[in-house]
């Protein structure tokens, strides 16, 4: 895994900030300018955060001690006089867990510098179970990656299929067996660390939006794995929409008279789009570019309303790349500009992630950094 060197831009804040949290808020802002910028002398991070140089050095000599920012020295050009003492974000001074609960039939998981950098990774198979017992497994591999960090760390970030609520609760996901699971609860018990647990799509759009390629305007990530699903950036907000449901477009009927899916329910875009159905039609078919091409055209006429509807700028598509590369991705490009006004289409750019398998990972560790640091 590799972080982008790009400017990583924030996610606009939600809600209003309470006078006892203004110290917070306000190493927050360091923060996320030395996260997003780089290193930066006290003076120019009073100049972008609009604090006084006194409540900067206060609060930077705060971050130093708590060995999240250290001094790094003069930068390498001289000016006249006295040159300005640069600071920078101590990546490697904490670590985060991430686990991504969203590959088919195993979990993935990996420690990670603040900086977004690999330090380990392992993995799970679920061997097909459902219900407590993958939730035992998921606990075993949080176990191992919590033994493999070397440094003190910062919290455990989870990226899970199905409609996932602000607590950490895993509310409903067919696909794991899992209904009203305390999953953030059940993993800050058993680990006495901070938790952050998500839908893996809105997981995987926060990656791609902080440390992917993804441009100005409306972001809209879906996400296939064992399951389908969206997330979506909008107007530098992530929509978590009514019942926290925006974005789960993978239960949508497309084919009344298609397969069973595991919602209960028949003719899912899951049951047409999902690596677990997809990708066993491709490798009994004769033409397997044909059946991505007939697929990447039905995911068209499915997205295009949403498009169309929310004027996207991109649209990224997130899983296995011999699966949704090529013929399919083509497809899904042109029939949504086919089906759109011209406006709509003209500018969309329809492509796959930068960041490959590790999409959900960075966006897990995302969600830590905005819990715990107010960085995102």
């Amino acid at each position: 895994m590799s972080t982008n060197t790009a400017r990583r831009r924030a996610l606009r804040p939600s809600g209003k900030l309470l006078q006892e949290d203004a110290r917070r808020h306000h190493r927050a802002l360091i923060l996320q300018e030395l996260f997003a910028e780089g290193p930066r002398s006290r003076a120019d991070l009073a100049r972008s955060s609009g604090l006084t140089r006194v409540t900067v050095s206060d609060l930077v000599a705060e971050l130093i001690e708590d060995d999240l920012v250290a001094e790094l020295g003069a930068p390498v050009e001289s000016r006249v006089g006295k040159p300005p003492i640069l600071v920078g974000l101590r990546g490697d001074a904490l670590q985060i867990v991430v686990l991504d609960l969203s590959v088919d039939d195993q979990v993935t998981g990996a420690v990670l510098t603040l900086a977004g950098e690999v330090c380990s990774r392992d993995e799970q198979p679920l061997g097909g179970a459902k219900g407590d017992a993958a939730l035992a497994l998921v606990h075993t591999l949080t176990r191992r990656l919590l033994d493999r960090a070397d440094h003190r760390v910062l919290g455990v970030g989870v990226g899970s299929p199905g409609i996932v609520d602000p607590a950490g609760t895993v509310v409903d996901a067919p696909n794991l067996g899992w209904h009203q699971v305390p999953l953030a609860a059940g993993l800050h018990e058993a680990f006495g660390l901070p938790v952050y647990v998500a839908n893996d799509a809105n997981t995987a759009v926060l990656g791609e939006h902080t440390y992917g390629q993804a441009g100005e305007g409306g972001l809209m990530l879906l996400r296939v794995g064992t399951g389908v699903g969206a997330g979506l950036v909008l107007e530098g907000a992530l929509l978590h929409g009514h019942r926290n449901a925006a974005g789960e477009i993978g239960h949508v009927v497309v084919d009344p008279e298609g397969q069973p899916c595991a919602c209960g329910r028949v003719g899912c875009l899951e049951t047409i789009v999902a690596v677990p159905h997809l990708r066993p039609r491709l490798a009994q078919a004769a033409d397997p570019d044909a059946v991505r091409t007939a697929v990447g055209e039905q995911l068209g006429r499915v997205l295009s309303p949403v498009v169309g509807a929310l004027n996207l700028h991109e649209l990224v598509l997130s899983g296995p790349a011999e699966l949704l590369d090529g013929a399919l991705l083509a497809a899904t490009d042109r029939v949504i500009r086919e089906y759109t006004m011209p406006v709509s289409g003209e500018q969309l750019v329809v492509r796959t992630s930068t960041l490959g398998d590790d999409v959900v990972l960075l966006g897990a560790a995302v969600l830590v950094l905005a819990g715990e640091l107010g960085v995102s």
